[in-house]
């Protein structure tokens, strides 16, 4: 009874705790307990149904000497430098003109944002490779243009693009957060930035562009980190063909695990693409460090 007694004093003391338990449970159970395992199972040469045979960095060392290896991490990070610019410019302009008031501007956001809802779904992505298909709908579109075919899935360098409008075409989250930073900035700096002459372009890229770079920032990053990881749609749309066009390192890691059972080499893989997401996001931090402009302490962190 007194266990009891003291157990519920004690999370009455420290509510917070509870609120924060099933998330903590969730973290822990399907996030660190994996992540701790995947690293344990690096360092063996762990198979699906063989076992453990043996132990060290063998498959670090595999996947240094491994060719695809290195042209599927180029491939990913080519992927991401190309799609999240292109995805993030093209939300930004969209949220810039829908910044504006002007009758059914909710219905045009709402239309906007859609594509963000759909385009994770494996239906978007097989929807989008019957679209880009030989006789598919932007061939259709491109002959009556007059305009020569695209072997969009046959050609590597086609299919790399093929994905990456894909992923462009989900723009409706950026756009929404862009949109939101747009509305917060005062009327009154564009107003007296108009009076002293700057036109439209000056004010969006000397006013409005800096002070929206945290949300920019984030976005990039966020974007970056999830491209690093691409899978659904290249698995979907091209199966990482053609001839490796389409190969990224998440989709080497699933068919290393799936397919050849290899888990050790998969789970020294996934370690890989968890690094090189870390990497990337401590660049991101560290120039946003001298990049950033924030108007409550008039510049940068």
């Amino acid at each position: 009874m007194a266990k009891q007694c003291s157990s519920a004093g004690f999370f009455r003391r420290n509510r917070h705790i509870a609120y924060i338990l099933p998330w903590l449970i969730g973290f822990l159970v399907f996030r660190a307990v994996p992540m701790l395992y995947a690293l344990v199972c690096g360092f063996t040469d762990m198979h699906l149904f063989r076992g453990i045979s043996e132990t060290g960095l063998m498959q670090y060392r595999a996947i240094a000497a491994d060719p695809a290896v290195r042209r599927s991490l180029l491939l990913t990070v080519e992927f991401a430098a190309v799609s999240v610019p292109l995805r993030l410019a093209l939300a930004l302009l969209i949220a810039a003109l829908l910044a504006k008031r002007f009758r059914g501007v909710r219905v045009f956001r709402t239309a906007c944002y859609l594509p963000s809802i759909l385009g994770g779904s494996v239906a978007a992505a097989v929807l989008w490779k019957a679209m880009f298909r030989d006789n598919g709908v932007v061939n259709s579109l491109l002959r009556q243009m007059h305009l020569p075919a695209v072997s969009w899935l046959s050609e590597p360098h086609a299919a790399f693009w093929t994905v990456v409008l894909l992923r462009v075409w989900e723009f409706g989250s950026p756009m929404l957060l862009f949109l939101a930073a747009l509305e917060q900035i005062p009327q009154d700096l564009t107003d007296a930035a108009r009076l002293d002459g700057a036109g439209a372009l000056r004010i969006f890229f000397c006013i409005k562009l800096p002070m929206i770079s945290p949300v920019l920032f984030y976005n990039a990053m966020l974007g970056f980190c999830s491209a690093l990881q691409e899978f659904s749609a290249p698995f979907i749309i091209t199966g990482g063909g053609p001839r490796g066009g389409t190969t990224f390192l998440s989709l080497l890691l699933y068919r290393s695990a799936f397919t050849a059972n290899e888990m050790g080499y998969a789970s020294a893989l996934a370690w890989v693409l968890f690094l090189l997401s870390a990497g990337f996001s401590a660049l991101f931090l560290l120039a946003g460090r001298r990049l950033l402009y924030y108007a409550d302490e008039g510049g940068g962190t």
